[in-house]
């Protein structure tokens, strides 16, 4: 996708580690996977308001 190799992707983890810290880490990743789960069930129930029928008003 990238062309990321595991030696990229450790340096990354490191340079992230020493600019956040290892009391930091968690809690981002505890929020990035809060968000991309958040943003999942928005784009499921986007999907399936989609999918089910409007009904119209004819008042």
């Amino acid at each position: 996708m990238f062309g990321l190799g595991a030696q990229e992707l450790i340096i990354i983890l490191i340079i992230v580690l020493l600019i956040f810290g290892p009391s930091k880490l968690g809690d981002i990743g505890s929020a990035l996977g809060k968000g991309i789960s958040g943003f999942k069930k928005a784009v499921k129930d986007d999907d399936s308001e989609k999918d089910s029928p409007k009904e119209t008003d004819k008042s």
